[in-house]
């Protein structure tokens, strides 16, 4: 999950419209898990929403949203930063607002989770490394795309500091997609999947070449780029159904989820366009601000509200409520936690990069604004 951009000087780089996706990506992955993932309770998952499943069982394909906005987001924050410079604002952006939320959700699920859930102080303690590391199990089964998310943040650290990223970004996407689909379609190498993220790298790429559009880039070159990351991309999603197929039981159907990553990237495409909302700038701010950690509150959290006040008459009612009230939170969080811990991070971890001789900024510019 990519959290929000911080507003920065730097616009007009700023897309607004893409506050406004992520909270409907979120959407989406809501429905997936309350109207057709839901809780499971003794070997056995109950929907809490059944009404929803026919709409709800395309919601995982918010997170792959969530990923086309994040290439686009990390292309832009990469510019005109030194490897060192784009780990620590990552890590600032990202691990904060993680740790506050998944303790909450240990304290949720302690508290509050017994029969049903269960954890332990061994637990919360693996996930402190966040989930890239040592952290299974997770939590909350949602952190895993947040493991997506920092391998590719570790390779965009990498690729900066040997100075490929983002002058050489057309020679990576196309090795990049090159690789991920060799792998897919013959012998399908479990750990080429996970560390080169050769199922999701579509999407990720069409992310990229999206934010060259939005610089202004029209070659032709960019366009057949843009075409194959699109079609590596359509070709995951379907590609990741045969896990969701064993896991669920529950039938897909292919040409669904093309259509609706192929919609789904045309909107990103089209968000990136638009410079201003019919909203006003604070609310479109708070939206995209409280994603992240709405994100990483609704599900397991959410599951143990659910478990522990019901059964009742109306269950429509109660995740109403209940992700009513983790919203209230995350927007807490984002405007009360987020800042000083950030801050706070942020400074730590340039101190110590100062102490071992890295740059965080290079000498010939000021450092760039946070995004």
């Amino acid at each position: 999950m990519q959290p929000a951009p911080e507003a920065s000087g730097h616009a007009p780089e700023r897309v607004p419209a893409l506050d406004v996706l992520r909270l409907v990506a979120v959407l989406g992955v809501m429905a997936f898990h309350y109207g057709f993932r839901g809780p499971t309770e003794l070997g056995v998952t109950h929907v809490a929403l059944p009404e929803l499943a026919a709409l709800g069982r395309y919601g995982f394909l918010g997170v792959s949203v969530f990923f086309v906005i994040s290439g686009f987001v990390i292309a832009y924050s990469a510019e005109g930063r030194t490897a060192p410079g784009f780990a620590i604002a990552r890590a600032a952006r990202i691990y904060p607002t993680y740790l506050f939320c998944m303790t909450l959700t240990f304290l949720g699920v302690l508290l509050l989770g017994a029969p049903h859930f269960g954890t332990s102080i061994a637990q919360w303690a693996a996930n402190w490394s966040m989930p890239a590391v040592v952290a299974r199990p997770y939590l909350d089964s949602a952190y895993w795309s947040l493991a997506v998310e920092i391998i590719f943040y570790c390779w965009v650290t990498i690729f900066i500091g040997l100075g490929l990223f983002p002058k050489r970004t057309d020679f990576i996407v196309a090795i990049w997609l090159g690789v991920s689909l060799l792998n897919e379609l013959t012998v399908d190498i479990k750990l080429i999947g996970k560390f080169l993220l050769a199922d999701y790298s579509g999407f990720f790429a069409t992310g990229i070449m999206i934010y060259q559009f939005h610089r202004g880039r029209r070659d032709a070159l960019l366009q057949w780029l843009m075409a194959a990351s699109v079609a590596t991309a359509i070709f995951h999603a379907i590609h990741n159904l045969q896990w969701l197929r064993q896991h669920s039981g529950d039938p897909f159907d292919d040409w669904i989820v093309a259509a609706i990553c192929l919609v789904s990237i045309s909107v990103i495409l089209l968000a990136t366009r638009i410079r201003r909302l019919p909203l006003p700038p604070a609310l479109v701010l708070a939206i995209g601000g409280i994603t992240y950690p709405l994100y990483l509150l609704h599900q397991q959290l959410g599951y143990v509200l659910f478990e522990r006040i019901g059964p009742v008459a109306h269950p429509a009612a109660l995740v109403a409520v209940i992700l009513l009230a983790i919203a209230v939170l995350s927007f807490a969080i984002w405007r009360f936690a987020e800042p000083p811990l950030q801050r706070w991070t942020k400074t730590t971890l340039t101190n110590l990069a100062g102490r071992l001789g890295f740059r965080s900024a290079r000498p010939s510019a000021a450092a760039p604004v946070s995004r």
